[in-house]
């Protein structure tokens, strides 16, 4: 772990965590999570926003892609041409969808490493001098969940609300295809490994990792959700008003 990332995010998710961990009571560590979980959802919000509205102007933009691959279906270098002339009148970067999601990834990364450190009561003497250290974490939350173990239920919870996202998002509706083109069913292909391959593999990687990370995967997916609803819903109200009628 960098230096940089050890100061900037690795310590305060920690002291963060701990704090919460600290004042809430009965010392929860399931609910400092969920807090933790949610505020850290809610920071990236405008990253979010920006990688869901993306995602629906490309979705928009895909008929107008079709009928550009069946006229130059036999130009690569035409299509190509076409195609980056096609973004440029509509004022959309392909890569902006993507971006974002790989400038939170980091946050998630961190947050890993915090979540398992202090599950196994790790790292404490890296406290703040005003985070007060607890000594060890009680891994029962809620009275009964143990979260240093793997726990099935919350790892498949964990991947019936990734599928639930996965559907949501523009890009992983049906493609329309078109004749003669293979782009089109190596897209559809990958929207379907998305809508379908990653909740399975964020319940067979959850069957193995403690419960506390399936829990914050649950509560950050399920926030995801909460986000794309309504940022979704306000990009159709916007759409809709600025249509002629």
């Amino acid at each position: 772990m960098g230096q940089l990332f050890h100061t900037a995010l690795y310590l305060p998710l920690l002291n963060l965590l701990v704090f919460f961990y600290n004042v809430i009571p009965g010392r929860d560590i399931g609910v400092a999570i969920i807090i933790l979980t949610v505020l850290l959802r809610l920071l990236v919000w405008p990253l979010a926003k920006q990688s869901i509205v993306a995602q629906k102007q490309m979705s928009g933009l895909q008929p107008k892609l079709n009928a550009l691959k069946e006229q130059y279906k036999n130009d690569k270098q035409a299509l190509a041409a076409a195609t980056m002339k096609l973004y440029k009148d509509e004022k959309m970067n392909p890569l902006s969808s993507c971006v974002p999601l790989l400038i939170q990834l980091p946050l998630l990364i961190v947050f890993y490493w915090v979540l398992r450190d202090v599950l196994n009561s790790k790292n404490l003497n890296e406290l703040y001098p005003f985070v007060a250290n607890p000594g060890s974490i009680k891994v029962l939350a809620f009275g009964f969940l143990d979260l240093l173990k793997p726990n099935y239920v919350l790892a498949v919870l964990a991947g019936g609300a990734q599928f639930w996202q996965a559907k949501m998002l523009p890009m992983a509706r049906p493609i329309v295809k078109t004749e003669g083109s293979k782009d089109e069913d190596m897209t559809a292909m990958m929207n379907k490994q998305m809508v379908y391959m990653m909740p399975l593999m964020t319940v067979v990687i959850g069957f193995s990792l403690p419960g506390g990370l399936s829990l914050y995967w649950l509560i950050t997916t399920l926030m995801t959700v909460f986000q794309q609803k309504i940022i979704l819903r306000g990009t159709s109200a916007v759409s809709t008003t600025a249509s002629p009628s």
